[in-house]
């Protein structure tokens, strides 16, 4: 058995067969498992336990895994997401993806590659995917407070977060070490579906850039992907 007592899952599920199942394999692996059958006490669940990952059905009575889901990620908790569900259509996965979920498994599926995919996505969090709300962020030597929208310098020199630029890092740090186009962006952090306007962006990351890196000029963490858009390295 592995030894997981400090890591807790809520299941969001509710079939009773597959409930029992993932909560007696969840607990035999030395998880912490919490489980709700209902969507709309979903959030609520989330709030009262604060878990490392939610392991999250499509198709739920009172609200949808993709209401959650979404609605999860505006309140700027970062802990991994894992949807199950029946369903096997691209256009299904792509968009749980793109509202914030970080893996996709299919009914019916194996236990061990459930655990598996439990496991590389808890080693992934890392310290920068925290239960709760993001608070505080690491990068190398400059240290960002994103309660109180301040970032620190080994220098000494200090500088003021915009809104907008909190709302960037969180979004950021949910898709760290991955591609990010303009366009997500914009629809993710200014929530804008269409918009030709991607210089907008291009302009806040350069601010944002200016803040949080010692070398502006030449990036360490906040990269520039060229023909794609940007990533936020933290490994």
């Amino acid at each position: 058995m592995s030894n997981n007592p400090e890591k807790s899952i809520l299941v969001v599920e509710d079939e009773p067969s597959l409930v029992f199942t993932l909560q007696d394999t969840l607990e035999n692996e030395g998880y912490q498992v919490h489980v709700v059958s209902d969507g709309e006490k979903a959030i609520e669940k989330v709030k009262d336990v604060s878990p490392d990952l939610l392991l999250l059905d499509l198709m739920l009575p009172g609200k949808s895994g993709y209401e959650i889901c979404k609605e999860i990620r505006e309140l700027k908790y970062t802990f991994p997401i894992i949807m199950l569900t029946a369903k096997d259509q691209e256009v299904d996965k792509v968009t749980g993806l793109n509202i914030g979920a970080d893996d996709y498994i299919t009914k019916p599926f194996g236990v061990k590659e459930l655990l598996a995919r439990i496991q590389a996505r808890l080693r992934r969090a890392s310290s920068y995917s925290k239960s709760g709300p993001l608070e505080m962020l690491t990068l190398g030597d400059v240290t960002i407070d994103l309660k109180d929208g301040k970032v620190s310098k080994p220098d000494g020199v200090e500088h003021e977060l915009s809104t907008r630029e909190v709302e960037m890092i969180h979004y950021l740090v949910q898709r760290a070490n991955q591609p990010i186009s303009r366009d997500e962006l914009l629809e993710k952090v200014w929530r804008y579906e269409y918009s030709t306007n991607t210089r907008t962006v291009d302009v806040h990351v350069s601010k944002l850039r200016a803040k949080i890196e010692l070398n502006p000029d030449d990036p360490r963490y906040l990269v520039t992907l060229h023909g794609v858009g940007y990533m936020l390295k933290i490994n």
